[in-house]
């Protein structure tokens, strides 16, 4: 129990405090892809998803841990992360996103956060199990990619870290917008740690080597399974109603426990901590946009770190394709939310404008 405690917490809070650092938010991610044709945080978890790979298959050829890809639920996949795409626009992040920006003290992180929690437990044990189970009969025998050719899974790495190496030297050599930066106010290590702006690429890189260590420490307690954050999030819920430790904490509780401390611990070391309560509008939104969240990513069989980020450095058909209708999701969301209003905005100032002149 003690090492379970331990490991997670470290773990943990080593991923809460490099992304809220690193301000890797997977939500503003994809919708800047579409609305801003920003694709740098993309590309970050391409890097990621890279970095895991490489070295949880490497774990795999030694031995030091184990994987099961399993089966393919190919509709509740597309069903379920079309829908988690629109529940992180409406909630202001991703599961992770939400969970470390609820350290930093916003308020509506925590509503998103609760009914994250809320609907992802009343889909995997509660009265929309036999929603969440009957979707699942629609699925494939076969979820890895390599296994489906036949073939090796180190072609498949290559392939992902060619592109991705591509894809990031491309992005590396654009003209760079200087941006006037402040007299540093501190020093040395705690000048890199809490003041220095963090590249995402290399933000992506901490967060790989991080997702690479989940694997053994969790599998050393029985969870065999490297980052998630659905499941261990809506456990903390049913472990509080029902008070069954044996049945609900494992390592995966203290993981998400400690994303929170961990990024509570940088937002305070770099002065970003402060309780910020939303207005009714958006108190609304991440609510609902919480329940989504939780209603999706348990159709999905994960989130944006349980399928984004995980199953697809383990490749598999669930977590590539999870990723794809997640980044549609999100970018059918920010349509309604940005784009249409603004450009609803923009005509009325103009027929205003031709009015008066």
């Amino acid at each position: 129990m003690l090492q379970m405690v331990v490991t997670g917490f470290i773990c943990g809070a080593l991923l809460g405090f490099v992304m809220q650092r690193g301000r890797f938010c997977l939500t503003g991610g994809f919708r800047d892809m579409f609305i801003a044709k920003d694709n740098r945080m993309f590309y970050a978890l391409l890097i990621a998803i890279s970095v895991q790979s490489v070295g949880v298959f490497a774990l795999i050829q030694l031995g030091l841990v184990q994987f099961h890809a399993g089966a393919f639920p190919w509709l509740a996949t597309i069903v379920g992360s079309f829908i988690f795409g629109i529940g992180i626009v409406l909630a202001g992040g991703c599961a992770t996103g939400t969970w470390y920006r609820a350290g930093e003290g916003l308020i509506g992180s925590w509503i998103a956060l609760f009914a994250y929690m809320l609907m992802s437990a009343v889909m995997k044990t509660g009265a929309l199990l036999p929603v969440n189970k009957g979707i699942q009969v629609y699925s494939a025998e076969v979820n890895s990619i390599p296994a489906t050719f036949g073939l090796s899974v180190w072609p498949f790495i290559a392939l992902l870290v060619v592109i991705t190496l591509y894809l990031v030297t491309k992005e590396l050599r654009k003209p760079k917008v200087m941006i006037p930066s402040l007299k540093p106010r501190r020093t040395g290590l705690a000048h890199l740690l809490f003041e220095k702006r963090w590249h995402p690429f290399v933000t992506a890189i901490l967060v790989g080597l991080v997702a690479i260590l989940a694997w053994p420490l969790s599998e050393a307690t029985g969870r065999m399974a490297g980052l998630g954050i659905t499941t261990p999030s809506a456990n903390i819920l049913q472990y509080l109603v029902t008070g069954d430790s044996e049945k609900y904490v494992n390592w995966g509780v203290f993981l998400v426990l400690g994303i929170f401390l961990g990024s509570f611990i940088a937002a305070k070391g770099s002065r970003e901590f402060r309780f910020r309560a939303p207005d009714a509008k958006t108190a609304v939104s991440s609510f609902s946009g919480g329940i989504l969240m939780g209603f999706g990513a348990s159709w999905a069989g994960g989130c944006s770190i349980g399928n984004g980020l995980v199953m697809t450095a383990m490749m598999t058909w669930q977590g590539w394709v999870a990723l794809m209708f997640m980044i549609l999701g999100t970018w059918t969301a920010s349509y309604f939310v940005y784009v249409r209003p603004r450009a609803k905005t923009n005509r009325q100032q103009a027929a205003l404008s031709t009015t008066t002149v």
